[in-house]
């Protein structure tokens, strides 16, 4: 066996819930122990303790993240009603991701893994779609009221001086519900310049729609501070880059999306990045196929796997039955990490060990042998479907002839 890899900066590893915990253990037992000497500062986000905590968990693993610059995430769930009553929680907490992007002011940009033998729903897309998720505000951070009844609803705002500023929003005649949504200048201008970096770095063209024809302030000072921006400080960087910047309705973008080639970022804001991401990676074959990073503006990484924690596949695992769930974005999420520890701290082994895991879990692929999501939509013949661990397994003997 060859020397470990060694680190010099621990990575932040978050560790989350359910099929998704379990792939993790088996992901750094197998793929991950063996060739590095693995540092790690470790939050566990799983429900439990973070309601244990009050969330306080979440919130340290974040500033943990700012302080080392590289993160690398577990699924984890984001409770409604049924999740309060399974785990007995004191409260129903925040989604982990929007906590932890809103501390890093970050943008998540997400992509297709493209693999041989599993071919996009759309015939004409031929490279990656990256969608760039706005990481802060809306929906994420709303108030919400159930109104009882009849009365008045009005959005006020009441500046420093005590002047108020008010808005009608509905004369109910019957009950009914009131959602309040809010964003901020900064947040928006740290996406935007998130948006032309990353564009910039990957030489990529840049997309961004929102719907500002319907919201004529709201998703109109989007569009407005993006101009402002690219105007001032990248237009010309742009140009020089052979790149475009341009700014449509999200409707024109979505009927765009489906007859483009691909190879461009896509900006969206927080909710529209959130579904239309799930649409682009299923359309390239499979969600448990989508990397995802929230990158700051201030340069600090945190890697995760697009989708969530694979309920289904976690209640046959407690039955003692057998899971064939794919772990390839969870394993993709751990190569980013690491890929970017190596950079930052000037260890290229670290870089290209990242490197030929990914190689040899596409390669793992590639010559038939899959998780059941992927064998269902292969093109390839005759492929062996292999449970969860047998996958990770088959993969680690991919990677030791490799190695």
């Amino acid at each position: 066996m060859a020397e470990k890899i060694l680190m010099k900066t621990p990575l932040v590893e978050m560790d989350g819930d359910e099929m998704t915990r379990i792939l993790w253990k088996m992901i750094k037992e197998e793929l991950l122990l063996p060739f590095i000497d693995l540092k790690t500062e470790y939050y566990d986000l799983g429900l439990e303790y973070r309601n244990e905590t009050d969330d306080q968990v979440t919130k340290d693993s974040a500033i943990a993240t700012m302080k080392y610059g590289v993160a690398v995430k577990c699924a984890t769930i984001t409770p409604n009603a049924a999740r309060v009553k399974e785990y007995n929680l004191k409260e129903m907490w925040k989604s982990p991701n929007g906590t932890i992007r809103a501390m890093l002011d970050g943008t998540v940009f997400r992509a297709p893994i493209i693999v041989k033998g599993i071919e996009p729903c759309v015939k004409n897309w031929e490279k990656p779609i990256t969608l760039a998720r706005h990481a802060y505000g809306d929906v994420y951070k709303n108030v919400e009221i159930v109104v009882p009844g009849v009365g008045k609803a009005e959005l006020v705002f009441t500046a420093e001086d005590g002047t108020e500023t008010r808005e009608l929003i509905h004369n109910f005649t019957g009950a009914g519900i009131i959602q309040g949504m809010h964003n901020t200048d900064a947040s928006i201008s740290s996406f935007a310049h998130s948006c032309f970096k990353y564009a910039l770095d990957t030489k990529q063209d840049l997309w961004f729609s929102t719907k500002d024809t319907i919201s004529k302030k709201y998703d109109h000072r989007f569009k407005d501070i993006f101009q402002e921006i690219f105007d001032k400080e990248y237009k010309e960087k742009f140009e020089q880059a052979g790149i475009t910047y341009f700014y449509t309705l999200i409707d024109d973008a979505v009927a765009r999306v489906m007859k483009a080639k691909g190879g461009f970022i896509w900006a969206c804001k927080n909710y529209d990045g959130d579904v239309m991401s799930d649409m682009v990676s299923s359309a390239f074959g499979s969600l448990a196929m989508m990397t995802s990073v929230l990158v700051s503006p201030s340069g600090v990484y945190e890697y995760e796997a697009a989708h969530g924690t694979v309920q289904r596949h976690y209640y046959k695992h407690l039955k003692g039955e057998e899971t064939s769930t794919n772990s390839v974005a969870t394993i993709f999420a751990w190569t980013g990490a690491l890929r970017k520890r190596g950079e930052m701290d000037e260890i290229p082994q670290l870089c290209v060990f990242a490197d030929k895991l990914e190689a040899a879990t596409l390669g793992t692929i590639e010559s038939g042998k899959m998780t059941k999501d992927l064998a269902l939509i292969t093109s390839l013949k005759d492929v062996t479907v292999l449970n969860s661990e047998e996958f990770i397994k088959e993969i680690r003997k991919t990677l030791e002839a490799m190695l």
